[in-house]
């Protein structure tokens, strides 16, 4: 038996749970517009480049697997699409989705009612895969480094999945805890950890510029296994999929838009300043990282097992500058790889939030962050036991998100761009789509178990969100319910009882009007002299979920007609009489007439184009809106 003290525990953790529910909700989500602290694009840029500056500690080392001794050519070829692609992909999503909603928004409003709300669920499936394999890899690839070091106790060895359960576990119970100091926290890891890469880096190429050997090595091995720079170029191009990790962070840098100090102007301005800079950044450590490392590491270091798998700079770190400089470098890396997670864990709070409860596809608890943590790191738990925390296996569902996600981005300000008639811009996003198009048909050809993992997120995420549309369906769904003037007079000078005929909106003369009149008082024994409205709704897109109403007033035929637009019929006549009531004190009474049909038939209509089974459905949207049933509208049918 459940005591009061249970009750109020279960109260307490509840509110704490669901703290920031209500809050203003444009755009839906759990954070506003512009929120109550802003920091400098530069600050703003830390936090996104925890997740994009990160990949450093894997990148070489991946490039060095896939490419060999073309490492630096491929490189090359992954910044080329850096700058000239994803760059101003990224820069012109900023422009025309400065909310932080990302390229999703830009594709949703190219496709109307369902078709648009599918194609969002499918991307947002490839959202979920993308950011949560960024905190399960990089978690992942943390403890590898913390494994890995010289000063580890031994009984650690052979811990990888509880070490990195535990570093995701300490990740969700900061952001549970309420995570205010995030982007203070990443300028620190950020700035320490660029300056480590910087003397690891610059000491590497002192190496190879101190041992001409090792250039004439690299030489003769590309040299020996390509028969000319076109065919290096050809393989570089090849294996290029295969670096997309070294694109991750771009998603991000729109997603945190809104934390951008300023108006919406210098928010955009902000926001290309971040991503220009970051990209600039990250070129040159890419470029400078797969000259050292493919020249200093032997090859064999590299493979799975080897002391560079999955750290390569870490492995020049301790190999040139000791053990205790490599151990602090051990110590930044493990700390900016556990804290890529906050990155990609701030945008899902970001970009889920702002769709599905918004489409009525999740609980309204969704809009909460806590909830949502919990969520996100059990999720990333069963990742992790899944893939038993090695970070190789996890490259190709990462990989196949991330090329997704910025895929997706090129098509859509391509579309934008043709739409605009601004022929050279849409030509460059065209090519850009391409090359990313194929970079991701590559990696998926490579890699398919990346694509199956991404389409089990993406099923996941349709069903669960049809279900609760299906479950949420018989909810109020009404924001706000507005008057015009005519429409109050005609409530307001209502000296009897408040009486409506719901009617269809397509009446076409006095007659209709009269006989649906005169039918409803014959039914109901009402007198003639009763005063009748007539209430009529217009469907407008039924795949939205919440909506606000403007009814308006005018008599017509001699009859006084509320008329309205809305997505869904029976939400929206509950809705209204439940603003009668409270406008005029009255409890008003709607009359409706039977239609026959097949009642599956009927709700699979309420549920797709807002119509069906009218008079139960709005009955049934009014009984569970209202607990007394003395203050319920009166519902009648003939």
């Amino acid at each position: 038996m459940t005591t009061s003290a249970q009750r109020e525990a279960s109260g307490t953790v509840r509110a704490w749970l669901l703290e920031g529910l209500h809050r203003e909700r444009v755009p839906s989500g759990p954070h506003k517009d512009s929120p109550e602290t802003q920091h400098t694009w530069w600050q703003v840029m830390c936090l996104t480049g925890v997740d994009y500056f990160s990949t450093l500690g894997y990148q070489p080392g991946i490039a060095a697997v896939a490419a060999g001794a073309l490492s630096p050519i491929a490189t090359s070829l992954l910044v080329a699409l850096t700058l000239f692609g994803a760059l101003p992909t990224y820069r012109a999503v900023a422009e025309q989705s400065p909310n932080g909603m990302g390229s999703i928004a830009m594709l949703e409003r190219l496709l109307p009612h369902w078709w648009g709300k599918l194609l969002v669920l499918v991307l947002l499936g490839f959202v979920a895969t993308a950011f949560i394999f960024t905190i399960t890899l990089s978690a992942s690839d943390a403890t590898a480094h913390i494994l890995e070091n010289p000063f580890v106790p031994g009984f650690l060895d052979g811990q990888q999945v509880p070490i990195t359960l535990l570093l995701i576990a300490l990740l969700g119970a900061i952001f549970l805890r309420g995570f205010s100091e995030a982007i203070g926290l990443a300028v620190v890891l950020v700035a320490v950890y660029l300056v480590l890469n910087v003397v690891v880096i610059a000491v590497a190429l002192r190496e190879v510029v101190s041992h001409p050997q090792l250039i004439d090595g690299w030489r003769h091995t590309l040299t020996a296994e390509h028969s000319s720079p076109l065919a290096m170029i050809g393989v570089s191009l090849l294996v290029l999929p295969k670096l997309a990790l070294g694109l991750s962070g771009f998603e991000t840098g729109v997603a945190v838009m809104p934390q951008i100090q300023g108006d919406l102007r210098e928010r955009i301005k902000g926001a290309r300043r971040l991503l220009t800079t970051a990209a600039l950044i990250m070129s040159v450590f890419l470029l400078t990282s797969s000259v050292a490392t493919s020249m200093l590491i032997p090859a064999k270091e590299f493979k799975t097992g080897g002391k560079a798998s999955g750290r390569a700079l870490a492995y020049l770190a301790h190999e040139h500058l000791g053990d205790w400089f490599g151990t602090a470098y051990d110590i930044s890396t493990i700390a900016i790889l556990w804290f890529a997670g906050a990155s990609a864990l701030t945008g899902l709070l970001n970009i889920v939030p702002r769709y599905l409860p918004r489409y009525g596809m999740a609980p309204d608890w969704a809009r909460a962050v806590r909830p949502l943590v919990l969520v996100f790191t059990a999720i990333a738990f069963a990742i992790t036991l899944l893939f038993g925390a090695q970070v190789e296996p996890q490259g190709g569902a990462y990989a196949t998100g991330v090329l997704a996600l910025i895929l997706s981005a090129a098509v859509a300000v391509t579309i934008s761009a043709y739409r605009a008639g601004r022929a050279f811009p849409a030509a460059a996003f065209t090519v850009i789509s391409l090359v990313l198009g194929y970079a991701a048909v590559e990696n998926i050809r490579e890699r398919p178990d990346g694509l199956s993992i991404a389409l089990l997120f993406v099923v996941a995420i349709v069903v669960t969100s049809l279900v609760s549309r299906a479950t949420r369906s018989t909810e109020l769904r009404v924001t706000n319910v507005e008057l015009d003037e005519a429409a109050r007079r005609i409530v307001l000078e209502n000296d009897g009882e408040l009486r409506l005929i719901a009617n269809e909106p397509d009446a076409r003369d006095s007659a209709e009007y009269a006989e649906k009149d005169r039918e409803t008082r014959e039914y109901h024994h009402l007198p003639d002299d009763e005063p009748m409205i007539f209430l009529e709704v217009t469907l407008g897109d039924a795949s939205e979920f919440e909506s606000e109403l403007l009814v308006k007033g005018e008599t017509r035929h001699g009859y006084q007609v509320l008329s309205v637009r809305s997505p869904a019929v029976a939400n929206t006549v509950a809705a209204i009489l439940f603003h009668l009531r409270d406008v005029t004190g009255k409890r008003p009474h709607v009359y409706f007439h039977w239609a026959e049909g097949n009642p599956v038939g009927a709700l699979l209509r309420y549920l797709v184009f807002g119509g069906g089974d009218v008079p139960p459905l709005t009955r049934e949207v009014i009984r569970k809106a209202e607990p007394e049933t003395g203050r319920r509208p009166q519902v009648h049918v003939s």
